[in-house]
């Protein structure tokens, strides 16, 4: 059959890929320990500066040389804790084509946002010892693996709690990456604030929309207004370099570390349920096994007609395959369709593209047997990548 052809010598030629897995380096602890000492010393400062005039000090013994005023004081300050927070990545942008040469004992794994970001979180996670690349969008990731700026990249694909993310998903099927790996990542959302700051101080809280109504009760408890920032890394970037005594942010507890921030109350989310998983992405698809449970990721699209859709699920119910996710998006090639010319309207329907992960390696006859008889039904078939199935949360 054509397509055992294309199975076994077409675009399923499998690369080898192995990375050692061992526990969390701390290679930030200098800085971040750097980070809060400024970040107190700052605000101290801050506070010092605003009482003085009305604050007589005692004993004040003459200097030599005229001290400088209050604002070449602060400005000081302000420029030592900046230059710590500039130390941080930088994060690429999608048409960033240069990068810091790599020493190669390290994977370089990309992820979108900010150090702190629960992205990097799942990097860690899958890779303990990888070097992160922050990235300032998705597409960025993609592309500093395309371009060899990068051997990984992780990226969120859905949430238990908000479901899928739509962009990734489109750009799966843009750039031809291979997911070799997920990451399943339990979010832990934290109440941040500068150093010596209760809960009950804050009037504002910020943090990225879906983290802000996320922990919609414990917000409305505090009678906070909400600010949406771009990550929730951002969230607590902001917060540590404007020093705003009253502002809060919501963020990871890796953040809270890096940024030097205090954490004021943790796991603050709804619900305790909350998942995201993230997927690992490749230049080169990876040799599927059988020695472990194994996903399979796909895109079709398929003719309109009765019960296609049905026919071409059906191929893997009959040989006990279950299916672990189904997502539809609009073909944008061809949105719309006219199926109708009568003269009263014209009725149209979206095509759609499928996205599925079911549970099985294609290393396996009853994986390949389906593949082949799907596309007898679809008129677009891409396997986007067989990889391990993440079962630890």
């Amino acid at each position: 059959m054509a397509f055992d052809l294309f199975l076994h010598k077409g675009a399923f030629i499998w690369g080898c890929s192995s990375k050692p897995h061992s526990q969390l380096d701390s290679h930030s602890g200098g800085l971040t320990d750097n980070l809060r000492y400024q970040l107190v010393h700052k605000c101290t400062i801050l506070s010092v500066l605003a009482q003085k005039a009305a604050i007589p000090v005692e004993d004040e013994k003459p200097l030599v040389h005229s001290p400088p005023d209050d604002n070449a004081l602060l400005h000081i300050h302000n420029k030592g804790f900046h230059k710590d927070i500039n130390m941080l990545p930088k994060p690429l942008t999608s048409i960033d084509v240069s990068s810091s040469a790599s020493d190669g004992s390290k994977v370089r794994v990309a992820y979108q946002g900010l150090p702190g970001a629960y992205s990097e979180d799942a990097a860690l996670k899958a890779y303990p010892k990888c070097e992160t690349v922050p990235c300032d969008e998705f597409e960025a990731a993609f592309k500093a693996v395309e371009l060899w700026l990068v051997d990984k990249a992780v990226l969120p694909i859905e949430n238990s709690i908000d479901g899928s993310i739509h962009r990734n998903y489109d750009l799966l099927l843009r750039h031809r990456l291979h997911i070799v790996g997920e990451v399943q990542l339990r979010v832990n959302h934290c109440l941040l604030g500068l150093p010596g700051v209760a809960k009950e101080e804050l009037k504002s809280v910020v943090s990225h929309p879906q983290a802000l109504a996320q922990c919609e009760m414990v917000l409305n408890e505090l009678g906070v207004d909400k600010i949406g920032a771009h990550d929730t890394a951002a969230a607590a970037k902001t917060l540590a370099i404007n020093c705003l005594r009253h502002n809060g942010a919501i963020a990871s507890s890796r953040a809270a570390k890096i940024y030097g921030l205090d954490i004021l109350a943790e796991g603050i989310q709804d619900d305790d349920a909350n998942v995201t998983r993230f997927l690992v992405l490749a230049r080169e698809p990876i040799i599927p096994g059988t020695d472990r449970p194994y996903k399979t990721s796909i895109v079709f699209s398929i003719e309109e007609g009765p019960g296609v859709l049905f026919k071409a699920l059906s191929v893997f119910s009959m040989r006990n395959i279950n299916l672990a996710k189904i997502e539809s998006r609009p073909l944008k090639q061809r949105p719309l369709r006219v199926v109708d010319d009568s003269n009263e309207g014209s009725a149209k329907y979206f095509d759609y593209l499928f996205y599925i992960d079911f549970e099985a390696s294609m290393a396996e006859p009853r994986a390949q047997n389906a593949l082949g008889q799907l596309q007898e039904i679809a008129r677009f078939l891409r396997v986007l990548g067989c990889y391990p199935m993440d079962t630890h949360v």
